[in-house]
């Protein structure tokens, strides 16, 4: 070993622990490696910031370009919208059509936009149905991410893998090269979940959360004279007949109405306390006849309405994170007030889970005993002039401003689901790479205005794409030193005289168990370029090393913190680390054993 590859390792060791620890946010980690390969000259400044301009990257900020624009425009919800109507099938039936739903989707687009999307559909389910939650979120997690690997556009490890074999001189992937085994993957994911689902917690727990996707919040409304609702009662009126909105209370002239039903009548001026989604509330904002303003607590309902001006002003939701020595630290949501925001309102604190603090929730106003912290997240609504006095809060930084919900026209929604369909067939029949094909997509969506480039900047997870940004210097400084050489050499050694079985399945074991504690992308990063030179080494095809990277990589079932989707559901509070542990485990060893003999051509 070289002193350059010692050093190398050091580094290399260091990553991973800041990984699974979560002691920094990933795109940070992603910068100390940089510093960390200049500084060391394991890299040139040219090679540093190769990742930026790397094919693998650009891939997936395009792809994720695209998705956003199909959420946005209801593809997502569209291609979902008739699961409601499997009300009626029984538990075990329901699992495996969920799980092969989900697995499809995510086959073609952002894996984690679906899985919330589901998340949505199974806790409306749940509440209205009594049908338990608790069955269905973590096998749609588990079909998601099965469901990613079928395709090559189906999740960043793919991509990033799929590009260290190109530079590496291995030709590249098509489109549904590897589909095959992802398809067997999935249904044996399938039918070992449906064998288990008794095994899961049966119980109903309705909170759903994506980062601060308030789906469901308190809106008041005012009834004004141009209002069509005026004389009618409210079952005959939309408010009866949208399953998306719910009139909590009434108030009309100080008297409030805690329970009003169907045959309660509406006057002018009535105050209707209602539960709806950003959607409806938006369409309401729009809709003649009513002032809307998003309720922040259940008691500003008795107090009286003095400005109606007031209610219309332009607000947003806006996250901030909170730095060392910040003067919101040690407050919560009860405590902090208008004067220490400077004009705006909290409304829920998201606290980070890792191992130091396993127990991250999103927590609304009711739990103010949650105090605030180094690293969390507090959501606040402001308004557009009193976002520059909320920049001037001394160690604080504004992480993200969500924007305005826009309501989608069918005629986009068509327009979204046909540039991916293009996508898929330019790059599915090898007329364009796939880089070349979602980038066309990117142009048509914003040509078309299916998304315009505000939401994309304010959306795009860039987390993700700096991650990706640093950790691919890390596979050229592996190259330079000849790291990935020395660890394929010493490999070669315990593999000697060793049926391709047993190497494969060592290869994939590996992986796989890195891949539950650091993201997946950092682990085909790490790996990939070393499984290409254990193939080499042994002169033997480099697909087979290469396809156990990126399913190892991929198949983070047994930890809840290995991939995105699974820390979601875990953050609800619905599962336990030992749900992950005992049945992601038996996924796990099931697709592990099944993959050593079907990569290793043994089947």
């Amino acid at each position: 070993m070289t002193f350059e590859i010692a050093i190398l390792f050091c580094i290399l060791v260091v990553v991973i622990v800041l990984f699974a620890l979560e002691v920094f946010p990933v795109d940070k980690i992603a910068f100390f490696i940089l510093a960390a390969l200049l500084l060391t000259n394991l890299v040139s400044p040219e090679e540093a910031i190769s990742g930026f301009s790397s094919p693998a990257t650009i891939t997936v900020l395009a792809l994720m370009i695209l998705a956003l624009g199909l959420e946005a425009n209801g593809v997502i919800d569209w291609l979902t919208g008739g699961l409601k109507k499997l009300k009626n099938l029984p538990v075990y039936l329901m699992i495996p059509v969920f799980m092969f739903i989900a697995g499809s989707i995510s086959a073609f687009i952002n894996t984690t936009a679906v899985v919330i999307v589901f998340i949505k559909i199974i806790n409306e389910l749940s509440s209205k149905y009594d049908i338990p939650n608790s069955k269905l979120l973590l096998p749609i997690s588990f079909a998601g991410i099965i469901g990613g690997s079928c395709t090559l556009m189906g999740t960043s490890t793919n991509l990033i893998v799929n590009a260290v074999a190109v530079e590496r001189g291995i030709e590249r992937f098509t489109f549904f090269e590897f589909t095959w085994y992802g398809v067997i993957f999935l249904f044996i994911t399938i039918a070992v979940v449906s064998l288990l689902y008794r095994f899961l917690p049966n119980k109903n727990k309705n909170e759903i959360s994506e980062d601060y996707n308030l789906d469901e919040f308190i809106t008041k409304v005012i009834i004004n004279k141009d209002s069509e609702v005026i004389g009618k009662s409210i079952g005959e009126t939309f408010l009866n007949k949208n399953e998306e909105l719910e009139v909590l209370k009434l108030k009309r002239n100080g008297i409030i109405n805690d329970h009003p039903g169907q045959f309660t009548g509406l006057q002018e001026n009535d105050q209707l306390l209602l539960r709806s989604n950003l959607k409806n509330l938006i369409k309401l904002r729009e809709a003649k006849g009513f002032i809307v303003i998003k309720g922040e607590d259940n008691k500003k309902l008795t107090e009286p309405i003095t400005d109606a001006d007031e209610l219309e002003k332009n607000v947003q939701l806006v996250e901030i994170l909170m730095l060392p020595n910040s003067p919101l630290i040690g407050k919560s949501i009860k405590t902090v007030g208008w004067y220490d925001l400077h004009g705006a309102m909290p409304l829920a604190i998201r606290k980070r889970r890792n191992l130091r603090n396993p127990g991250r929730r999103i927590f609304n106003k009711e739990n103010d005993e949650i105090e605030l912290r180094v690293g969390d997240r507090l959501l606040v609504e402001v308004t557009e002039s009193s976002l520059a006095e909320l920049q001037k809060i001394e160690n604080i930084t504004i992480l993200r401003q969500h924007q305005k919900v826009e309501i989608s026209t069918p005629l986009k929604k068509y327009l979204s689901l046909g540039i991916l369909l293009l996508v898929i067939g330019l790059s599915a029949f090898s007329i364009f790479p796939i880089l070349k094909s979602a980038l066309i997509g990117c142009f048509l969506m914003l040509f078309t205005k299916c998304i315009d480039l505000g939401k994309i900047y304010a959306q795009v997870n860039w987390q993700i794409i700096f991650l990706l940004a640093g950790m691919i210097p890390l596979g050229v400084a592996m190259n330079n030193t000849g790291a990935d050489l020395w660890i394929s050499e010493q490999l070669l050694k315990l593999f000697e005289n060793q049926h391709q079985v047993i190497i494969i399945g060592i290869l994939f074991l590996v992986t796989m168990i890195l891949s539950g504690f650091i993201s997946n992308n950092a682990t085909a990063i790490i790996i990939a370029p070393i499984a290409i030179s254990i193939a080499a080494s042994m002169q033997m095809d480099a697909k087979p090393f290469i396809l156990s990277v990126l399913f190892a990589s991929n198949f983070s079932f047994f930890t809840p913190v290995g991939y995105q989707t699974n820390t979601i559901i875990y953050g609800m509070g619905i599962y336990r680390f030992k749900h992950f542990f005992v049945i992601g485990g038996i996924v796990s060893l099931v697709l592990w054993v099944t993959a050593s003999l079907l990569l290793s051509g043994s089947f």
